[in-house]
């Protein structure tokens, strides 16, 4: 995801929070805890299935599609997290790439 993209997203994200008037609720502690909930969520789509019911070529388009609404919740609280704490995630990305260039 490119930084002009991930500000792009992040500004709709702000917008949408901003139209609602929930800057009371996100908060980074009620932020953090919505981003495990939907990581929760994305591992429940898995929970039952074999190592290889959940590659790619063996979900059903259902599946996948509900995969995919659970990593796009998971994005949503990750950008909205991070713009709350002014983190630039792209550069915080690329620094821990580096870091794991040197520790793998």
């Amino acid at each position: 995801m490119s930084k002009d993209i991930i500000q792009e997203l992040t500004a709709e994200i702000r917008s949408f929070a901003d139209a609602r008037d929930w800057h009371k609720f996100h908060t980074p502690k009620n932020l953090a805890m919505a981003l495990v909930g939907e990581a929760g969520e994305l591992v429940s789509e898995f929970q039952w299935l074999t190592p290889e019911e959940s590659e790619l070529t063996s979900l059903s388009p259902e599946n996948r599609k509900a995969i995919e609404m659970e990593l796009a919740d998971i994005q949503i609280y990750l950008l909205r997290l991070a713009d709350v704490l002014n983190i630039d995630v792209a550069k915080a990305v690329r620094e821990k790439i580096q870091i794991n260039e040197t520790r793998f």
